[in-house]
């Protein structure tokens, strides 16, 4: 497998309410820009934004914001996390991150996935009960279109006919970094595994390391394919916040957006709120890495040898918290639990 890689996400969340406090879209996005480059500044591999269509997001358009960063950084990759393709037009998709690709000389990439939210799909004129067929279709076609810039493509239901049309620009990379995120779906997981696409794996509930067979799943059809295991890249995304002050402070500060974020995504698909109980016990055993930076390194490091992946993304911070808690985690996360990780799983 590939060497291990360390980075980190976010939706730029701006807050649901006031009662757990909001803030503008103006003054998130340009936070963004300041931990992007805290970032790049402390070694951190990669940085990326998930698309999203909604009022406690400041993150419709990633790309955007990644281009704003890309003059500002030397070395950290710049994607989505994720773009939602399957209501996106996949020629527009391959030349916005071809354009990043060559202002960030060569470290764009194209996080693609189908979408745990659907807002896209009515604002850009797509059906919901296509929503399987889009990703597939669309997929394939960004894929073609990546591979040659005179694309030959015969159109389907979801996608134009192109005879040859040129797409510009190229990317710098050779083959533009395109991975594919995914939830829980075995068939999502079996077809980035058989088109050798690096894998991101969501987990946002449970312990995560009962998300094991799904990776060995991924590790076996990625080589009936005949795919060289060097290049293999596995990773997963998680949320988290770090501190070298007192865990328990940040823990209980951290407790009020969280549950508010998650009572409303939770009201809106039909879950059971959860209790400050189990938002503890997320934290203990599950795939919550808040706390102090020994317990957060611990966590990190027995999850990613038990799942046997190399990539981990830090999503932070899931809910919106001060940017100065926020530039901590990533200083914390870069300076002191990257390093400890790194070293002790090149034993």
């Amino acid at each position: 497998m590939k060497k291990f890689t360390f980075g980190l996400t976010t939706f730029l969340e701006s807050g649901v309410d006031e009662a757990s406090g909001m803030i503008s879209h103006e003054e998130r996005l340009n936070q963004a820009i300041d931990e992007i480059v805290l970032a790049d500044q402390v070694g951190l591999d990669f940085y990326g934004i998930g698309e999203h269509h909604r009022y406690e997001y400041a993150a419709s358009a990633p790309e955007i914001i990644l281009a704003a960063a890309a003059k500002l950084t030397k070395h950290i990759g710049l994607g989505s996390a994720v773009t939602v393709l399957s209501s996106a037009d996949p020629v527009r998709v391959y030349e916005s991150f071809a354009t990043l690709d060559l202002l960030s000389g060569g470290r764009a990439e194209i996080m693609a996935g189908r979408g745990s939210f659907i807002e896209s799909f009515p604002l850009f004129g797509y059906e919901l009960d296509d929503y399987q067929t889009l990703f597939t279709e669309k997929l394939d076609f960004l894929l073609k279109i990546r591979e040659d810039a005179h694309v030959k493509w015969q159109g389907g239901k979801h996608t134009q006919r192109l005879d040859g049309n040129g797409v510009y620009p190229r990317s710098k990379q050779d083959k533009l970094k395109v991975s594919i995120a995914v939830g829980g779906t075995q068939a999502s997981i079996v077809r980035a595994a058989k088109l050798g696409l690096p894998m991101v794996l969501a987990i946002i509930g449970g312990n995560p390391i009962r998300f094991k067979p799904l990776v060995d799943l991924y590790k076996h059809y990625y080589l009936e394919a005949g795919h060289d295991e060097a290049l293999m890249e596995i990773g997963i995304h998680a949320h988290g916040m770090i501190t070298d002050q007192n865990p328990s402070d940040l823990i209980e500060r951290y407790f009020i957006p969280h549950h508010a974020s998650f009572k409303k995504i939770g009201q809106e698909r039909g879950w059971q709120e959860k209790s400050k109980q189990e938002y503890l016990d997320n934290i203990k055993y599950g795939p919550l890495f808040v706390g102090g930076v020994e317990e957060v390194t611990h966590r990190i490091l027995k999850t990613i040898e038990g799942l046997g992946i190399n990539r981990f993304l830090l999503h932070t911070p899931g809910a919106l918290m001060p940017h100065e808690d926020v530039l901590k985690t990533i200083e914390l996360f870069g300076t002191k639990v990257v390093p400890v990780l790194k070293e002790k799983l090149q034993k």
